[in-house]
């Protein structure tokens, strides 16, 4: 791959940027009674109520209303809330410094399945950590909550295309499921599979970019 072909870097949230931790989440949802909520909650794509907060179909409010209907106690917002956000573990600090480093040489787009609860509390949050805010570091965002589609839907990746002014052919996707990257290749993207352990940096490194 030569350096000129890329001009645009898009990254996935979870996984990549992101260190993220499913049983976590899973585990704070049936601590409060929520028997299913293991088969709700999946890594790479949700299912029920979780899936239409991610894909927009529901707000934060009515996410909560339906969760109150499947567990056992009286819950506020609040509980709810952290218990969604026991899914996200934080951004390690080298990361946020490698996508400042690469804004200015590409353009630094994000493509992620989440919510507005995650997005407004702790990923925003996190972002944070070495004294910027989620925007100092992109250039674009494509959320599947705005988007009203989640990924591996062709509708994203069109969305994600318009929204952003991107063109597909000079753009290097990297995401940690390869479905996703298998939808995303259908449009002319080019692909990077970020596995676990591995650091979106080290595929840079390896493509010489």
């Amino acid at each position: 791959m030569k350096n000129t072909e890329i001009k645009n870097l898009l990254f996935d949230l979870g996984g990549v940027i992101m260190d993220i931790k499913r049983a976590n989440c899973v585990k704070a949802f049936e601590e409060m009674g929520m028997a299913d909520a293991n088969s709700l909650l999946g890594e790479y794509a949700q299912k029920g109520v979780f899936l239409e907060l991610e894909e927009g179909s529901i707000t934060p409010a009515e996410f909560r209303a339906e969760i109150r209907k499947h567990v056992s106690r009286e819950v506020t917002d609040e509980e709810i809330d952290s218990a969604f956000c026991k899914f996200l573990l934080g951004i390690p600090p080298h990361r946020l410094q490698e996508l400042e480093s690469l804004r200015g040489r590409y353009g630094i787009y994000l493509l992620s399945n989440t919510n507005p609860i995650m997005m407004e509390s702790d990923i925003k949050k996190y972002f944070r950590v070495c004294g910027k805010e989620m925007n100092d570091y992109f250039d674009g965002l494509s959320l599947s909550y705005e988007a009203k589609s989640i990924k591996p839907d062709a509708k994203i990746f069109e969305y994600t295309i318009s929204h952003l002014g991107i063109n597909p052919e000079e753009t290097l996707f990297f995401d940690d499921s390869s479905v996703n990257l298998e939808a995303a290749a259908k449009f002319g993207f080019k692909t990077a599979l970020v596995e676990p352990g591995m650091e979106f940096a080290d595929i840079i490194k390896e493509k010489s970019l």
